[in-house]
């Protein structure tokens, strides 16, 4: 059985779509869910969902071992992020090199790096009056948004798009594509 970690620090809604699609899977289990924040409503949806979580503070996870020592402690194999905002620290990509998954909201290498995510990004696909825009699915490595691209897929943005109905269209994509394309990640040789 290969163990994810999801890292969220919102709503959760692509952690609650990936243990959904997870529960009572034949080789893959949901088997923590970490975050950042005390009180983001995906704790909540996690351990209704029966998961355990786990929630750390800045110096536990850029100064410390603490969070790679719950992670391996669990046995913990692939790493997935959804909607985490904080930069990877080294100690944890080193010890899931090429097992960082992470979603981002836009067709990268456009609209990647530092303070490009969630409504940052759509606004910013808007201003530029492109035509499309969708989701990157890629490993994570020391820097935002650069490491290798597993998947991407598009929709159309249209004139009368604005950043909000962008973000819903983006959304959908991460709700249909994201799961199935961990799934798809892990059980590849």
């Amino acid at each position: 059985m290969k163990r994810i970690a999801i890292f969220a620090s919102g709503a959760g809604t692509n952690a609650a779509r990936i243990i959904e699609h997870f529960t009572g899977h034949s080789s893959i289990e949901v088997s923590l869910v970490v975050s950042n924040k005390k009180d983001a409503p995906v704790l909540e949806k996690a351990q209704k969902a029966n998961v355990p979580v786990f929630v750390f503070n800045r110096d536990e996870f850029y100064d410390s071992n603490r969070v790679v020592e719950k992670l391996t402690g669990l046995k913990i194999d692939f790493v997935v992020l959804a909607g985490f905002m904080w930069l990877v620290p080294e100690n944890l990509i080193k010890t899931y090199s090429e097992r960082i998954i992470n979603v981002h909201p836009a067709l990268l290498p456009k609209f990647g790096g530092k303070g490009m995510y969630g409504m940052n990004v759509h606004k910013a696909v808007k201003e530029a009056g492109e035509t499309e825009s969708g989701i990157t699915i890629h490993l994570v490595n020391e820097e935002y948004d650069k490491g290798r691209i597993l998947f991407q897929a598009n929709c159309a943005v249209e004139e009368k798009d604005s950043p909000e109905t962008i973000a819903t269209k983006i959304h959908a994509l991460e709700h249909t594509n994201f799961p199935s394309e961990i799934e798809r990640f892990i059980l590849t040789p």
